[in-house]
């Protein structure tokens, strides 16, 4: 069928929101005969595609397909972000916005000739000019994956429902499965950080604004580096303290928090350490003190107790929007790689931005080695030392400790062995991930834990990076106090969620996703609230935080 006036109608409409998917479709074959219109008993137009003897099979009922949408919607109770399998003549999108507590509908599409075709054939416009639709057509999985970590927020959308349209996806069964593996990889990955928000978005907003002050006078520079050691407070570390006392002078040492007093308890001081966790426990791996040669690298959203541990003090930001708004705003917190969600992760990062091209790692197990979860000196052992009694000897808190998780027992030879948890075989695959990224080669030392597959590599040349912090623009109060004002300032939100965050001008978004790992959190103690009431709920807290600084 040629391209007519319900076609442009459409490619105008798509554009405003789309003009990447409009323009491919322009170019598109809509001769190919792909779909017919037949007419339901209601008299509504049903799209039906033809297979290659010319029969028709229609995507929605012959009878009613509104009344069979809408059937099929409000099934639909606490999912507020829908993903719809297949476009058809739009009856489910239709059904799906006709809901004011419905705050997302994306439809996924493949075959931009079909698609085409249905732009000749029905007018789809209503749904482009809604805030709350999206409509993605022949993307790869790794897009797809991308595009639903971009827009799905659980504290925003509440839960996530796939609905396929049956007809639609058994006729090309193929991307539609690869996109359910897509959408589901994507699930995976929102879920594990959302819990972590959930657990940690208050205490996050709560250190970086009280951590603010004492970041406001740092600017000096970090010194380049070419040759870096990073310890981890693996077991293997113990036995790997002899190799590394011999290249000491060689290398700029960079200690993870946990391995910090591993280190000092073998009478070795570390150039520089990074702490990551914004819990208080983190402390305690600063209980046998801190050297005043040392540099201490904290996250900007670390507990304010440890930035007053060192003189030689270097804040950075791992990305919470706060952070970003606080370097857009008012001083340039240095970026710091910390996806691979351990502090041997980014110490490795900091390494590589500090300029190494080397970098050799000890005492990196990701695994339990011999059922020991520790190097000596490490603070759990004195910890359990403190707290234990008759009840709770060392070692049932010791056993206690590694049994807390699902374990797997691994073997790496006939007497050596280790034992392996999900999280802890994470971390180590984000390693051997970064290392096929990664501006440094990474050099494994022999331990007795999980084998880490890194790719070597036989050259680099020296990359020039820098650490450092930008000049702040104003004293810290004052950026206090103009972050409350724009708070306060924010509009209030409407019916659905993508309606307002398409309202809200380029830096009031900006504004608003720093409240959101504090809104996961609050949303997680008290379940039920919509939109509107969890915005505010978030703006309360925020705002009784900021006051109790100024």
């Amino acid at each position: 069928m040629a391209k007519n006036d319900v076609f442009d109608r459409n490619i105008l409409a798509l554009s405003k929101r789309n003009p990447a998917l409009a323009s491919r479709l322009l170019q598109a074959d809509t001769q190919r005969s792909l779909y017919t219109i037949l007419e339901s008993r209601n008299g509504d137009k049903i799209p039906a595609w033809l297979d290659p003897t010319g029969a028709p099979h229609p995507l929605h009922s012959i009878m009613n397909p509104g009344k069979e949408a809408k059937r099929l919607i409000d099934t639909v109770e606490s999912e507020n972000f829908l993903i719809l399998l297949g476009l058809g003549g739009g009856y489910y999108a239709e059904a799906a916005l006709e809901r004011d507590d419905i705050g997302m509908v994306l439809v996924i599409e493949y075959g931009l000739s079909g698609l085409a075709e249905l732009f000749c054939k029905i007018d789809y416009t209503r749904f482009f000019e809604d805030a709350r639709f999206r409509l993605f057509a022949d993307v790869s999985d790794r897009e797809l994956e991308e595009h639903i970590l971009e827009l799905y927020q659980p504290v925003l959308y509440g839960g996530i429902r796939v609905i396929p349209m049956r007809s639609r996806t058994e006729q090309d069964s193929k991307p539609f499965i690869m996109a359910g593996n897509a959408i589901q990889a994507a699930i995976d990955r929102i879920s594990a950080d959302y819990s972590v928000q959930a657990h940690f978005g208050k205490r996050w907003f709560s250190n970086i604004i009280r951590n603010l002050k004492t970041a406001e006078p740092i600017e000096e520079n970090v010194p380049q580096i070419s040759r870096a050691a990073v310890t981890a407070a693996g077991p293997s570390l113990s036995m790997q303290i002899p190799e590394l006392r011999k290249k000491r002078k060689e290398l700029f040492l960079i200690a993870t928090d946990t391995s910090l007093p591993c280190l000092l308890h073998e009478e070795m001081v570390p150039d520089a350490v990074i702490s990551i966790d914004c819990q208080h426990i983190s402390h305690y791996h600063f209980m046998d003190g801190l050297p005043e040669s040392v540099t201490l690298f904290l996250d900007i959203a670390s507990p304010p107790l440890l930035s007053g541990l060192s003189k030689k003090l270097q804040f950075f930001s791992t990305g919470h929007p706060l952070t970003r708004y606080v370097s857009r705003i008012w001083k340039t917190m240095p970026l710091l790689d910390v996806s691979g969600g351990n502090v041997t992760y980014a110490a490795i990062s900091l390494a590589e931005q500090l300029g190494a091209t080397k970098i050799e790692l000890y005492g990196a197990d990701f695994s339990y080695p011999g059922g020991a979860a520790y190097a000596r000196g490490a603070y759990i052992h004195s910890f359990f030392g403190k707290t234990q009694n008759r009840f709770a000897p060392l070692e049932a808190q010791s056993s206690a400790f590694l049994y807390r998780t699902p374990l797997s027992k691994i073997s790496r030879s006939e007497n050596s062995w280790y034992y392996e948890t999900g999280t802890l075989k994470f971390y180590r695959e984000k390693l051997e991930e970064k290392s096929k990224k990664i501006d440094a080669e990474i050099i494994p030392v022999a331990g007795l834990g999980a084998p880490i597959n890194i790719r070597q590599r036989t050259h680099k040349e020296k990359h020039q990076k820098e650490f450092s912090g930008g000049k702040a623009t104003m004293k810290a109060e004052g950026f206090l106090e103009h972050y409350r004002n724009a708070i306060t300032r924010l509009p209030k939100p409407g019916k659905n969620t993508a309606e307002y965050l398409a309202s809200l001008q380029e830096k009031e978004r900006d504004l608003f996703t720093t409240l959101l790992p504090a809104a996961a959190s609050l949303e997680q103690r008290k379940s039920g609230r919509n939109f509107a009431e969890l915005f505010e709920t978030a703006k309360a807290y925020s705002l009784s935080q900021i006051k109790a600084l100024l």
